[in-house]
């Protein structure tokens, strides 16, 4: 990567750090964030709280139509998904099992940082893709959140540095600190800015 030899002209030593246990993080993410969101959202029903569907007759409508109203594909997906993980056949299966991996992914990314000061990886496997073109593909959606999703659940502080365009479309990576390292990251980041010259440039839509 670019981005990585410029930091090596600036001075940087650069080292490689195995994430074991990283192609598990989407899958856990998802199931972890579903769950809470099906869990937070459940007091939305249309009587105390949310959107409250008009001219219904019995209270199983009010809360069928507020709720398939009041929310939209992809929080009824997360919902659904959310309810089935937490049930009491699914919830060791899978909710159980996904807490038990995010601890585990903790623990991979305080132990690569005993390694360095800042880690740098891609933040998108792929360039940004049209509004809309993989709307109906959820999968292929969940995959654009793979180099991002590990660094909510193991709550670290990252952020993103644009470095190139491709096609008038912006790319960035992503450099990720250990904890309450914000002002390191700030500065590593605005050191790459200074080099290079390469800012937040609005594509051409």
């Amino acid at each position: 990567m670019d981005a990585a030899k410029s930091y090596e002209k600036m001075g940087a030593t650069l080292v490689d750090v195995d994430l074991p246990f990283a192609d598990y993080a989407l899958a856990t993410y998802y199931i972890i964030s579903s769950a809470e969101a099906s869990s937070n959202l459940a007091r939305f029903d249309g009587v105390k709280y949310g959107h409250l569907a008009e001219g219904c007759k019995t209270i199983d409508e009010v809360y069928f139509r507020s709720r398939s109203e009041g929310f939209g594909p992809e929080v009824l997906r997360r919902i659904m998904l959310g309810t089935y993980v937490l049930a009491s056949g699914y919830y060791d299966a899978y909710y159980k099992q996904g807490q038990k991996m995010r601890e585990k992914l903790k623990q991979v990314y305080a132990d690569a940082l005993t390694k360095c000061d800042v880690m740098l990886t891609p933040t998108s496997p792929t360039v940004a893709f049209k509004l809309g073109e993989k709307a109906t593909d959820p999968v292929q959606m969940y995959l654009s959140d793979i180099c991002t999703v590990s660094i909510n659940m193991v709550q670290l502080p990252a952020l993103v540095v644009p470095c190139a365009q491709v096609d008038g479309l912006p790319m960035g990576f992503q450099l990720i600190g250990g904890k309450n390292a914000e002002e390191l990251l700030f500065n590593v980041a605005y050191s790459y800015e200074q080099t290079s010259g390469i800012g937040w440039v609005c594509p051409k839509l």
